[in-house]
């Protein structure tokens, strides 16, 4: 019995001096093992917080914000301008109409500026706003962008032209107001065609003519200001064409202002 316990010792002994580093390599490959499979479980989990994972953990941004406040900036910017145009031309238009004697105002009404009331120039500034921002929204609208004589040249041409025309309805003696309505109209339509060919532009033009000649008409019934020699109920009958020339021409500006400028952002 000493001899079979000694040799049992002896044997298990020299096994485990053996192998040393098959232990050992079991071990670290059991511990590497776990250390992958926790590794993987916190991947599937979710990665954990850190200054590495941040720039993935935020929100990426869209940029919406940015585009929308840019869009409206460049509309207050061309509400501006397109207020101060109309505010000069029914400065200057309107002083030629006083001075040949076809409008008159009161003179309670008069202002010392240019001898015009003092409501003109802030009405007519507004409908210039809302006609030139008008016409490159329908434009958009219709899928129709406007390429005609894009080019500020050809806007100031059409400027003088309107200017021209107004001045020759206050200038121009014919044998009566037909004749000279037929004339304004003729040169209207030549100023639409010269400057726009769009039907968009013709169509917001009559619109604009109509709209214009009927509030003139209420206007002028309920005494705020009158007309001498009125042949078109309480109005001149060329009047129209003059409200269709300036809704094409303010036109023009706005879509000269409105190039270059980014598109309305759209909220899904």
């Amino acid at each position: 019995m000493p001899r079979l316990d000694r040799h049992f010792w002896s044997c298990s002994c020299t096994r485990h001096r053996s192998h040393p580093r098959a232990c050992a390599g079991g071990l670290a490959a059991r511990v590497g093992e776990m250390i992958s499979s926790s590794a993987s479980r916190s991947s599937r989990l979710g990665a954990p917080s850190g200054p590495d994972n941040e720039p993935s953990l935020r929100p990426r941004s869209t940029g919406v914000g940015g585009h929308s406040g840019s869009w409206h900036h460049h509309l207050v910017q061309r509400s501006l301008v397109l207020f101060s145009v109309g505010v000069v031309l029914a400065l200057v238009l309107n002083l030629l109409q006083v001075q040949r004697n076809v409008t008159l105002f009161p003179e309670e009404v008069i202002a010392t500026i240019f001898s015009s009331a003092w409501w003109v120039p802030p009405c007519c500034g507004t409908a210039a706003a809302v006609v030139g921002l008008l016409y490159p929204c329908i434009d958009s609208h219709l899928g129709e962008p406007h390429k005609f004589k894009r080019e500020w040249a050809s806007v100031m041409r059409c400027v003088a032209v309107f200017v021209g025309i107004n001045h020759a309805s206050a200038k121009l003696d014919f044998a009566n107001n037909i004749q000279l309505s037929l004339t304004l109209a003729a040169l209207s339509l030549g100023l639409w065609w010269t400057f726009d060919r769009s039907r968009s532009g013709l169509g917001l033009g009559v619109t604009i003519a109509f709209l214009a000649t009927l509030i003139t008409q209420l206007l002028v019934y309920n005494g705020v200001y009158q007309y001498t020699s009125p042949d078109f109920l309480y109005i001149r009958s060329w009047l129209p064409c003059i409200f269709f020339s300036g809704g094409v021409t303010v036109g023009n500006i706005g879509r000269q202002l409105a190039m270059g400028v980014p598109e309305k952002p759209h909220s899904d």
